[in-house]
């Protein structure tokens, strides 16, 4: 049981890691080519819009999460004499 945690936990480091060093990852619509054929007709990749790269989930979750964090955080006042209330 703990080595299976142990196991679970490096993984879980280990892409933390690599969403920190590799953002970004290969479409999978597309292959990382950028562009979808379909028939006759070429057209730019609906997911990737030709950019041929996705950002990762687990670097998305710290963005979102990076993004509540300063929303939710008050600015810190240097100078209490600038309000126009007091």
């Amino acid at each position: 049981m703990a080595l299976a945690s142990l196991l679970a936990l490096l993984a879980i480091a280990g892409y933390a890691v690599l969403c920190a060093v590799k953002p970004f990852a290969p479409c999978r619509m597309c292959s990382g080519t950028g562009v979808r054929t379909r028939r006759r007709t070429v057209t730019l990749c609906r997911r990737c819009h030709g950019d041929r790269a996705r950002l990762r989930i687990g670097r998305r979750l710290l963005n979102n999460s990076r993004t509540i964090h300063a929303h939710g955080t008050r600015p810190h006042v240097t100078d209490r004499k600038a309000t126009p209330w007091q």
